[in-house]
């Protein structure tokens, strides 16, 4: 079946969905490779699994594949100059940057909000990327800050923190007993 849209409709109404950004890190031999991702989600519960997709063109997922292993690092909204480091290709990335390794060995980023440490599970072609599954292994505490996001082409800012309070008990039991599957949730 034909689409009937060109590849910049389909970029500009799927930008309308935010992400937030990560980068996700590991080591090639000895030194540290990374790059920014938009397209990180939480996949499963039990066993517990997460998905990012990497170019097919990456050189740096190469070097991850590789390795086997993966650490996605949430970025937090003041780190957007960090993320442009790492959505280009080239230079020492991690020239400067603090980092030290989480428990499989990839880089833990300063400064990020949380952390998510992963092998490799599986990995699935797809179009122009690649779906990449990985089993977590360990994960960071969550920070206080609020994320990096995306949208529409240009980072975005969180909701003001009175928005993003936790949600009181009696609220997320309304929400999940309105919600006519809730075995949908992750």
């Amino acid at each position: 079946m034909r689409a009937r849209f060109d590849a910049g409709r389909f970029r500009g109404v799927l930008g309308g969905f935010c992400t937030g950004v990560t980068v996700v890190t590991s080591m090639d031999d000895a030194r540290p490779v990374g790059f920014a991702c938009q397209s990180f989600s939480s996949l499963s519960l039990d066993p517990p699994l997460v998905l990012f997709c990497p170019s097919r063109t990456s050189g740096t997922w190469r070097r991850i594949q590789r390795a086997g292993y993966f650490c996605v690092n949430v970025l937090a909204e003041g780190q957007r100059e960090m993320s442009a480091v790492f959505g280009r290709s080239g230079a020492d990335k991690f020239a400067g940057l603090g980092w030290a390794p989480s428990p499989n060995g990839a880089p833990v980023l300063a400064g990020v909000l949380t952390w998510v440490d992963c092998v490799i599970e599986t990995v699935h072609e797809a179009g122009d990327h690649f779906v990449v599954i990985g089993r977590v292994t360990d994960l960071g505490p969550p920070g206080d800050g609020r994320p990096l996001l995306f949208y529409r082409g240009s980072y975005a800012a969180a909701d003001t923190p009175e928005d993003t309070r936790p949600p009181r008990a009696d609220e997320v039991l309304d929400t999940l007993l309105s919600w006519s599957r809730s075995t949908d949730w992750i």
